[in-house]
């Protein structure tokens, strides 16, 4: 088999690269357009037509198909970073209920089709069990696409979709079973086979729990970027070697890694490590498949593949409705989920493969699944279109989100060094939900021991902050120390999340000038409000009355607070800014003596001004 090579590369990249563009101007869903992509580069498409070239064959597909599905994998360990193991508890019902029965019936009705069309019962059903298994990574992203993954309808699909990456474990074992019945040699599978992926899940729950944390501390602590993205990719890939030794789905061992990795302080930094690969693999992983559609099969029987592409797609549409209403959703969401998982799935191709090898369906029998599964992956854009034309959204419906309460409605914190502290205290005392970042690993270590929550991650990274869910937050609080970093992220905050308020702090006046520049509103200096607590005790040590140095503090508040705001127009001019902090420092000079004055008249008695405030003494300190 010819090896990928640079041009392979390069035509996929460049497919990609126009594909996902061209299809959300379209508004066909980039999945859709990475299908069709694929299609037109393939070997039985316009790439037919380079074959001498060396580009465009059902070989380099093959190759870059083998190595995309990593993205689906990458796609499985975030959805895992989402969950925790609580959550996952939670939803069994939806999971081994509503996936146990879709599975089942879709399965067993197909299986029946089959059997009405000619095939033998065994291999009937073993062809519709594969088929009843939707693609993870296309419904996933159409649903993310259509903003419905966190609605009631979303959520019970991605329980059906883990029920299926489950299943797909027992279902290879069909096929040495049903190899066995037909006479034929199928691949063995044993209690052993069971008791080692028992083992590996346990093993993946010690390594997820107890090491993984502690080695990216470590290597957190280095604070090179790079080696915390090669440690977050090192973390998958051990994960799918110890599956794939098992027997076990790569893509169910990444789930379940993801999910025992969401308590982790790094988490939101891992996926946002991961997230740009996931991307890029995803794209390629469909384009391949898109190019792996044999065109000549359809064109000699068109009429009789579309039929049937109806009739699956149509079944596993009503079984998933069904569903859907017994669940409890209304009629428009429980379309939404039919629509969303009514394709076949990439798995089903491994499905189709294994019962070739065990002679349970013919090498006929499973190309033509393959083409059923790829024709209905692009038809799930189109069905979803339908539905939104044909049916008119109800009144009533509303999007019924089920985030996790700690990413619904909380504040957002961004440096938890000492200001960050006391505000997420009082904020914690309060029951308010919030989400901390931070940088620095073993302060994070140190402020985790107190129970604080709080992750790794960088603010001044989109993908950090989107990780932590900052477009549902209350409020973002700025307490970053480094201003440079500090004015990067309310950068950031602003211009991708216009509508969360900023609460900042800031080092310095020029501080505050430069984040008024970016339109944040609500400042406090760092140190402003407590020099000025101990200037109203030290003027008390010195001899004035309470009143006094009560008087002097507000009076001095006031008037700073007054320049600081007329000093924003020339923050940048030096000179302009000496010649104002001059003329400042004179006129609370004067100001201090009319409080002066007046006070003594309200307290019946003359006091002499001390020393300290006789006119000029404080003209150098106005700086």
């Amino acid at each position: 088999m010819p090896s990928l090579t640079l041009t392979h590369v390069a035509l996929f990249l460049a497919a990609a690269a126009i594909a996902a563009p061209l299809a959300k101007a379209l508004r066909i869903g980039t999945v859709l357009g990475y299908l069709i992509a694929g299609v037109l580069i393939g070997p039985f498409g316009l790439g037919g037509l380079s074959s001498g070239l060396g580009i465009g064959d059902l070989y380099s597909a093959q190759a870059v198909l083998h190595l995309a599905e990593f993205g689906v994998v990458l796609l499985l360990f975030l959805i895992g970073l989402e969950l925790r193991l609580n959550r996952l508890w939670a939803m069994r019902r939806s999971i081994f209920g509503a996936g146990g029965v879709q599975v089942g019936v879709t399965g067993l009705v197909l299986g029946i089709i089959g059997t009405l069309l000619g095939l033998k019962f065994l291999p009937a059903l073993f062809m519709g069990l594969a088929l009843a298994l939707s693609s993870t990574a296309f419904a996933l992203q159409v649903m993310e696409e259509n903003g419905e993954l966190t609605a009631r309808h979303g959520r019970l699909g991605f329980a059906i979709l883990l029920f299926q990456d489950i299943a797909a474990i027992p279902l290879l074992a069909l096929a040495s079973l049903f190899a066995v019945s037909t006479a034929a040699k199928g691949p063995d599978f044993d209690v052993l086979d069971i008791a080692k992926a028992a083992a590996t899940i346990g093993a993946i729950y010690v390594i997820g729990r107890f090491v993984i944390d502690q080695v990216l501390r470590r290597v957190a602590a280095t604070k090179l970027h790079e080696a915390m993205t090669a440690s977050a990719l090192l973390t998958v890939v051990v994960v799918v070697l110890l599956c794939e030794a098992a027997g076990l789905s790569a893509s169910l061992g990444a789930f379940l890694a993801g999910v025992l990795l969401a308590d982790s302080t790094y988490r939101h930094e891992i996926e946002a490590d991961i997230k740009p690969f996931e991307g890029l693999l995803l794209g390629l992983f469909f384009t391949a498949i898109g190019m792996s559609l044999d065109l000549k099969m359809l064109l000699t029987s068109p009429f009789k593949i579309a039929a049937l592409v109806v009739a699956f797609v149509a079944v596993k549409a009503i079984v998933l409705y069904a569903i859907g209403r017994m669940s409890g959703l209304g009629a428009r969401p429980s379309r939404r989920l039919a629509g969303s998982l009514s394709q076949g799935g990439e798995f089903a191709f491994v499905l189709f493969g294994a019962g070739a090898a065990a002679a349970v369906l013919t090498a006929e029998q499973a190309a033509l699944g393959v083409v059923l599964v790829t024709l209905s992956m692009m038809a799930t854009p189109a069905v979803l279109y339908l539905e939104k034309r044909l049916f008119k959204p109800d009144a009533a419906a509303q999007p019924v989100y089920d985030a996790l309460p700690e990413n619904d409605q909380h504040v957002v914190i961004a440096g938890l060094g000492r200001f960050g502290q006391i505000v997420s205290r009082v904020l914690r005392a309060r029951k308010i939900p919030i989400t901390a970042l931070d940088i620095d690993s073993e302060h994070i270590e140190s402020v985790r021991k107190f129970g604080v929550s709080i992750y790794f991650g960088d603010a001044r990274r989109l993908e950090i902050l989107e990780a932590a869910q900052t477009g549902k937050a209350k409020a973002f609080v700025l307490a970053i120390d480094d201003v440079e970093a500090s004015l990067r992220t309310a950068e950031l905050v602003r211009h991708n999340f216009p509508h969360v308020p900023i609460y900042a702090r800031a080092r310095n006046r020029n501080h505050v000038h430069r984040l008024m520049d970016l339109g944040v509103t609500v400042v406090r200096r760092e140190m402003f409000a407590s020099s000025l607590e101990l200037t109203h005790d030290l003027l008390k040590g010195l001899g004035f009355t309470e009143g006094q140095a009560a008087q002097s503090v507000a009076t001095f508040r006031a008037q700073d607070e007054k320049r600081l705001i007329e000093a924003y127009a020339h923050y940048n001019d030096e000179e302009k800014l000496r010649e104002v902090a001059l003329a400042t420092a004179e006129e609370l000079e004067r100001q201090f003596e009319a409080d002066a004055a007046a006070l003594a008249v309200a307290e019946g008695a003359a006091s002499p001004a001390p020393p300290a405030l006789k006119r000029g003494a404080v003209k150098e300190a106005a700086e």
